[in-house]
């Protein structure tokens, strides 16, 4: 049956495939997709592999299990509210019973265990607080944005703007391009940024200051997170980890909680934004970016990545795009026309109004895509 091997990447045993029959016919279609995602092939094959591209800049697939995967898939499966992997204060490991690696701050080995093992990841994942398994503050904890998968790619090197604008393509579903607004007042441009790239001034007002308007005062929300690595010895990375600056902790070359990276390149331009505090900024609030739907209940700037979480988990446009990116994977296509569009919006209404659970998502996708 091609909902139960579209929820689930195998076939229906003989009794579950006529007991989902038997639903179907009496009009039970959502108890039919509800029933096919009790497969552990839900969460091991469909789940992981949606998941798997949104921890890395190459959006590989193929990529290892690790803590923002395995996170997401205990999120869906615990049917907990979806808006919580951007700024909770939770993380899904291995149950103690498996033997496993213990969970490292600086190794990926639990969950490579897990992968190696072919861990049934719906019997076997367990909740726990991150910050009582990462050892970081409750207030610096931001969901998957605080993994160590996600510190790893897009935290390591650079200005932490990887970190914001992946976040953006993975689950509001655009890149900067398409949040590009010249109309924003520039004043939040770091240093870093040229403000005549190749001698033309031009070129900043009308291209550049598009995105760092936005994007800077957003990112700042990250200025005291940074991955920590040997650059010689473990060139890649794959033994670092997540580094915060605690309240009382500073940086050598900023002397302040602000990691040095967020002061990088400052003669780029001497009188831009100097980073001091992770007090951030929604300039998007006004100007043609109201469209991704902020929330009235938010004030729309906060201190660090567990606030700036929450105002990009509580727009519109976050929850569009979580039912979006479940359309195409269950559906296998984008959607074409007006009679799409228009279950894209019923279903994200739903999503919205029942708690934001995942796994409803699926379930009405699969049964709007079952004839197909």
């Amino acid at each position: 049956m091609r909902m139960h091997d579209r929820l689930t990447g195998v076939p229906a045993s003989a009794a579950v495939l006529d007991e989902m029959e038997t639903l179907i016919a009496n009009g039970q279609d959502n108890e039919a997709a509800q029933l096919a995602m009790q497969n552990p092939a839900f969460y091991n094959v469909t789940l992981k592999h949606w998941i798997t591209p949104w921890t890395n800049e190459s959006f590989d697939v193929f990529a290892p299990l690790n803590d923002y995967t395995a996170t997401v898939i205990g999120v869906i499966r615990d049917d907990v509210d979806f808006r919580q992997i951007l700024s909770g204060d939770l993380i899904y490991v291995g149950d103690d019973s498996l033997g496993l690696p213990a969970y490292s701050n600086s190794s990926n080995s639990h969950y490579q265990a897990m992968e190696d093992t072919h861990t049934d990841l719906k019997a076997n994942l367990v909740r726990a607080q991150q910050s009582s398994v990462t050892g970081l503050p409750t207030e610096a904890t931001a969901g998957v944005l605080t993994s160590r998968a996600a510190a790893k790619s897009f935290f390591k090197d650079g200005t932490n703007r990887a970190m914001f604008r992946f976040t953006l393509i993975n689950h509001l579903c655009t890149d900067m391009e398409g949040v590009a607004d010249i109309t924003r007042p520039p004043d939040r441009v770091r240093q870093d940024v040229s403000r005549s790239p190749g001698g033309d001034s031009r070129l900043f007002h009308n291209s550049c200051v598009g995105c760092h308007s936005g994007m800077d005062p957003m990112a700042q929300a990250f200025a005291y997170y940074n991955y920590a690595y040997d650059t010689e010895a473990d060139p890649d990375g794959l033994n670092g980890q997540l580094s915060y600056h605690r309240d009382g902790q500073t940086d050598p070359e900023t002397g302040l909680r602000v990691q040095a990276k967020y002061w990088i390149n400052s003669n780029n331009f001497v009188h831009g934004y100097i980073t001091t505090s992770d007090a951030w900024e929604n300039y998007w609030r006004s100007g043609p970016n109201q469209n991704l739907g902020w929330s009235d209940s938010l004030p729309g700037q906060g201190e660090g990545a567990k606030s700036m979480g929450q105002e990009l988990a509580n727009s519109a446009r976050f929850a569009r795009c979580q039912v979006s990116k479940v359309f195409e994977e269950v559906c296998l296509r984008k959607p074409q026309d007006a009679q799409d569009r228009n279950q894209i919006d019923f279903i994200t209404d739903q999503f919205t109004a029942n708690g934001y659970r995942m796994k409803q998502v699926f379930a009405d996708t699969a049964s709007y895509c079952k004839g197909e």
